[in-house]
């Protein structure tokens, strides 16, 4: 079953169990997909649809932050609900050594050698990571280990 179909059922079942809060974050991911779709004229597949939901959900942490900031617990619980619900649909995220091992291989594998190479890594592990960890956190990680 594709990741869109599963959004979809996930959907209909929140719909059933007149689920409110779960149904309006369902929608709203469904929306994302979709504008993506229109704007770009293509039906999105698995990988795109990872990258929109990496995208909300980078969304959602940078809005917990400022409300925190902002002493709205109230609202960062809410978005703190939702990064839940989208991570439902992202596969099982990556741990620190298997990750710290996948950057290692990247950069043996292009011959990084300085910062000016960390985009030739950030391509080779894109596709590995997408969905399962912070670019942010990735990026920041290279960096440390090209003596940035």
């Amino acid at each position: 079953m594709s990741l869109k179909d599963r959004i979809q059922e996930a959907t209909k079942d929140a719909m059933r169990a007149k689920d409110k809060a779960r149904l309006a974050t369902l929608r709203m991911i469904n929306a994302a997909i979709k504008q993506r779709e229109v704007d770009e004229r293509i039906e999105l597949g698995d990988d795109q649809i990872l990258a929109v939901l990496e995208k909300m959900l980078k969304q959602r942490r940078e809005a917990v932050e400022q409300y925190r900031k902002a002493g709205r617990e109230d609202l960062a619980a809410k978005e703190e609900a939702e990064m839940a619900l989208i991570q439902e649909f992202l596969p099982e995220p990556l741990s620190e050594d298997e990750l710290d091992a996948l950057i290692q291989t990247a950069i043996e594998e292009t011959g990084a050698q300085s910062i000016r190479d960390m985009g030739k890594v950030m391509a080779r592990l894109r596709p590995q990571v997408q969905g399962r960890a912070d670019m942010s956190q990735v990026s920041a990680k290279i960096k440390a280990r090209l003596g940035a």
